[in-house]
């Protein structure tokens, strides 16, 4: 019964989220439905936030319908795009920190060069160049095999996402949304 009162509620979305998101949405409820605790409050706490979503998004996909995405409730929305991990904001700023911190080092570097006598500074402008070039490439090597081993000790790599990976044969006979079983499907 509360499968048919949530398809009677995503009536409420546009027909254009509707189509788009309609089975999935439908699937995604039935699968969490089917793990619910047997709890009377657990039961309870599930359908009271599915259905408040569910009538909050509809009126979110109206508005933004209506006057365009003008309210920021980032929560709520349904987007297609790929949200970077949370991991990568601390990257940028350990980068931004290399940068600073190389910026200061080459101010230093300059400032050595210029209180070296004329023929030395020439001499060994290209050798500390490429030191400091030889020292980058070799911090970066391990910074980024550090990197690795700690996405591959938490099973985050490229090789450990695509492990369970369906194909699109399998997920469109086999997946969530077989041909009708969906409320979408009904007549």
């Amino acid at each position: 019964m509360a499968l048919t009162v949530y398809c009677w509620l995503l009536c409420l979305y546009p027909g254009s989220c509707r189509h788009e998101f309609g089975e999935e949405m439908t699937s995604v409820f039935r699968e969490a439905r089917s793990a619910l605790p047997p709890a009377l409050a657990a039961k309870i706490s599930f359908y009271r936030r599915e259905f408040c979503g569910l009538l909050s998004g509809a009126l979110r996909a109206h508005l933004d319908r209506l006057f365009g995405p003008v309210i920021p409730l980032r929560r709520f929305s349904m987007q297609r795009q790929v949200r970077f991990p949370r991991s990568t904001v601390f990257l940028m700023c350990v980068i931004l920190a290399g940068l600073v911190l190389a910026i200061h080092k080459a101010q230093n570097v300059v400032q050595m060069k210029e209180s070296l006598p004329p023929a030395t500074a020439t001499a060994w402008g290209p050798v500390l160049w490429g030191l400091l070039f030889a020292l980058a490439l070799i911090l970066a090597a391990v910074a980024a095999a550090a990197a690795w081993g700690v996405l591959f000790a938490l099973r985050r790599t490229g090789m450990h996402r695509l492990d369970g990976m369906q194909t699109w044969a399998e997920h469109h006979w086999r997946g969530p949304t077989k041909p009708g079983n969906s409320c979408f499907d009904r007549k």
